[in-house]
């Protein structure tokens, strides 16, 4: 952040949270971190894709949750890689594998390290010889447009950026933007199952998916390209979402589309949020499919768009037909439900041009820069972290006073004084994907204690309340206690059983999504 931008976040922190201590906590040298020497060497023939630094072991040591930065900001990464590999072909994946599997080392597979969730943190206990981080991102190319089918064969280490600037010359866009778009890789969005930008329709990047190829221990799987199937439980599905536990994805066949042209934007204001609630279902069951469609409660509108009232941000476009009609019958839905509109909706024709209004503009300005705020104002003591999950329509209200309540119960009793805040992501026709944030004024020194203090309070409300423990933010180390609770007992076994098959030593990132079982 610029001092001008943390000078004024500093300032609106303050007047939210009169009497916080806003002091800036400057980060320690690498040097303090007491890293140690490597506890193995790898094989000459892959020593030249191999790093021991201490700065990039520690880069590798952990994700970009709020907890991580703390820690970074404290000195504490207990959790480091004795090493990080880079392969730059499938073969040096395999190569790799088959090195730490007769050496009994873990393996941690490694994209843009934007994991929010413990995921990539190399939190191995001493059971096995060492932990090697393998970083997928010097494999980064589309191999491969078929522009017939649309689709394109891509290696999994590729960057968002790098991906879209490689399509554009076709056309084509994956039309993919998480937040993390910038630092996050495809091939951590298909482990993950990451939900991107896009509120409505293809959500998941499982929708944008045709096939993968993945490398276990116990050889290589390559999925069949179709643009869909019933032959049985479909392998894509086994491995999308399995972070690197049961096999690391080395390329995927992704389904394309064309660059949009047509564009409107528009933004509503709601004087009452549950009015706002109810337009938002009405949207999301008309079928009408708008690419933009966040919600916006009070608090959440006040802090990242300035405004007083709870606001829908909401767009259409169309790389086949202008969206005049959906854009008006949207609109209409929202009047029907109290919204009104402090400018007109804005319509572009050309490929290149935004069509957003000023509080829509805000919006986006603050939601890109959303992250960097985060980091800045962990840095002076802040409690600032999200939280998301799904649930069906007919139990939001319970859900979101359930969390406010457990949000609120836990700051009181960790000392920190803060605000929840509420916005929807995504939108189903049978329900939302609420996105929580929580901003409060912790005691530097035990931010992360106090944050993970209300992470559990508001974790057990998810559960309790029949939601999901995450919509898109996967399961990693972090989430683990209650996937355990969400998912069948008979399904964890089977996926025990599958991660037997796959990894039958068990090096691949253990500890998530289910614990290994080793005779060694």
């Amino acid at each position: 952040m610029t001092a001008p931008e943390r000078e004024e976040l500093t300032r609106r922190t303050a007047e939210l949270l009169p009497g916080a201590d806003l002091t800036v906590h400057e980060a320690p040298p690498v040097e303090s971190f007491g890293v140690g020497a490597s506890r193995v060497q790898a094989p000459r023939a892959l020593a030249s894709i191999v790093s021991q630094d201490v700065r990039d072991r520690l880069a590798h040591s952990h994700g970009q949750a709020f907890r991580d930065v703390v820690r970074a900001l404290l000195g504490r990464l207990p959790h480091v890689p004795d090493l990080v590999v880079r392969p730059t072909s499938e073969g040096q994946v395999v190569d790799v594998l088959d090195w730490c599997n007769d050496a009994d080392i873990a393996v941690v597979p490694f994209g843009g390290g934007s994991s929010v969730v413990g995921g990539v943190e190399p939190r191995v206990d001493d059971e096995y010889a060492g932990v090697v981080s393998l970083d997928l991102t010097s494999m980064d190319q589309v191999l491969e447009v078929d522009t017939t089918s649309r689709a394109a064969l891509v290696q999994a280490g590729v960057l968002g950026p790098h991906l879209e600037e490689q399509l554009r010359p076709t056309g084509h866009t994956l039309r993919f933007f998480p937040q993390s778009f910038e630092f996050s890789t495809l091939g951590g969005w298909l482990a993950t199952r990451a939900g991107g930008h896009f509120a409505t329709h293809l959500t998941h990047i499982d929708d944008l998916t045709e096939a993968m190829r993945i490398v276990t221990p116990a050889g290589v799987v390559t999925t069949r390209r179709l643009p869909g199937s019933g032959a049985g439980p479909s392998p894509d599905r086994m491995f999308l979402g399995s972070e690197g536990s049961l096999g690391v994805i080395t390329e995927a066949w992704v389904r394309l589309q064309e660059r949009p042209r047509w564009r409107a934007g528009a933004s509503v204001n709601f004087a009452d949020y549950d009015a706002g609630v109810r337009a938002v279902r009405a949207l999301s069951q008309s079928g009408l499919n708008p690419a933009n469609c966040r919600l916006l409660d009070p608090m959440e509108a006040l802090i990242n768009a300035g405004s007083s009232t709870a606001v829908l941000v909401l767009g259409f476009e169309s790389a086949d037909h202008p969206v005049h009609a959906g854009m008006e019958r949207a609109l209409e839905l929202c009047r029907d439900h109290g919204g009104t509109l402090p400018e007109p909706p804005r319509y572009t024709e050309t490929a290149d041009r935004a069509a957003r209004t000023a509080a829509a503009d805000t919006w986006r300005s603050s939601f890109m820069r959303m992250p960097y705020r985060r980091d800045a104002l962990a840095a002076q003591g802040m409690i600032v972290e999200t939280f998301e999950t799904a649930c069906t329509w007919d139990r939001f209200d319970s859900l979101r006073a359930a969390v406010n309540a457990a949000a609120q119960d836990a700051m009181r009793q960790t000392g920190a004084m803060g605000v929840v805040t509420c916005r929807f992501t995504h939108l189903y026709p049978d329900g939302p994907a609420p996105y929580f944030g929580i901003y409060a004024a912790g005691e530097w020194g035990k931010t992360v204690e106090q944050w993970d203090e209300i992470k559990q309070a508001v974790s057990e409300a998810l559960i309790s309340s029949g939601a999901t423990i995450t919509h898109h933010h996967a399961v990693g180390r972090d989430h683990r206690p209650w996937y355990d609770q969400q998912r069948p007992d008979l399904f964890g076994s089977a996926l025990q059983a599958a991660k037997t098959v796959f990894d039958p030593a068990g090096i691949l990132n253990p500890g998530v999504l289910i614990d290994p079982l080793r005779d060694r």
